[in-house]
């Protein structure tokens, strides 16, 4: 059976996940008690349900006990993801007060930044047990095409996630590596390349032609080489590369596509977004 666990901070998309992967054929149960987790997963296991998606967040009774009952699962040879999403406090403030919403945790005695801090520490033994997606700036719709892809990928194999970012708006709180390209020579202070993007030909051609661009993307693609067995062999699923520069548009978007056109090329799993141009 394959099984998807989604947690993470409330207001941060868990609920789209959710109907994604029941669109996608999932059998999926909200809000479920950890220590349950087990008995309906070996349950549904047991009836031919061979896709399910489960959601466990801090509305969840006894949360302690997930990781222990992801391991039980696992040495049971089932197939356990783990995608914890999040977002920015500014983020979840902003979401919870547009839709007028009431935090789990919040109460008489704590503001709305309060409770979410609150639930991130609640929450913080579970970060590290899957894939990270940071919903800050992705849109409800780039939320489901990016879930889309990564139950669209052999879960058996790791997958290469690259991003492109602006410093300007904050790192990716979901990166695994984070690599500044800031001090190449920047596309923007030319008035006639300024409309294009990282993808398209004008940017490229200046790129390419300095040799700061192809000494560093020569580095980091050598860099992902070497360390990427180790990811393998540490049973990861998912490898998130952030690659930023000043405004996200031109030459991290440039690395991106370079580096994810190399990795394919080596017949590795890979997804690629652009944070500031989705």
């Amino acid at each position: 059976m394959e099984l998807i666990i989604v947690t993470g901070l409330s207001g941060s998309g868990k609920s789209i996940a959710l109907r994604v992967l029941e669109d996608a054929g999932y059998y999926c149960i909200d809000n479920l008690p950890a220590t349950l987790l087990p008995q309906i997963s070996h349950h549904l296991e047991a009836v031919s349900q061979n896709k399910v998606a489960i959601s466990i967040d801090s509305r969840s009774a006894a949360l302690e006990a997930l990781p222990n009952a992801i391991e039980m699962l696992k040495n049971s040879d089932i197939s356990v993801n783990v995608l914890f999403l999040e977002s920015s406090i500014e983020t979840l403030v902003k979401r919870f007060s547009e839709t007028r919403r009431k935090h789990p945790l919040s109460n008489a005695d704590t503001t709305m930044a309060e409770s979410i801090a609150r639930e991130r520490d609640l929450l913080s033994g579970l970060a590290e047990l899957g894939h990270h997606i940071d919903t800050s700036n992705l849109s409800a719709n780039a939320l489901r095409c990016h879930i889309r892809d990564l139950i669209a990928q052999d879960s058996n194999n790791l997958v290469l996630l690259f991003t492109s970012f602006g410093f300007k708006n904050g790192i990716p709180l979901d990166a695994d590596f984070v690599f500044d390209v800031r001090s190449l020579p920047n596309p923007h202070y030319d008035a006639d390349l300024r409309p294009f993007t990282g993808k398209e030909s004008p940017i490229k051609v200046f790129l390419e032609k300095q040799p700061m661009v192809i000494e560093m993307l020569t580095d980091i693609t050598h860099y992902i080489e070497k360390w990427l067995p180790s990811f393998v062999a540490d049973n990861r699923s998912y490898l998130t590369i952030a690659i930023g520069c000043t405004g996200g548009q031109h030459r991290s978007v440039y690395f991106v596509e370079q580096l994810s056109a190399y990795f394919k090329q080596q017949k590795q799993q890979v997804i690629v977004r652009h944070r500031e141009l989705d």
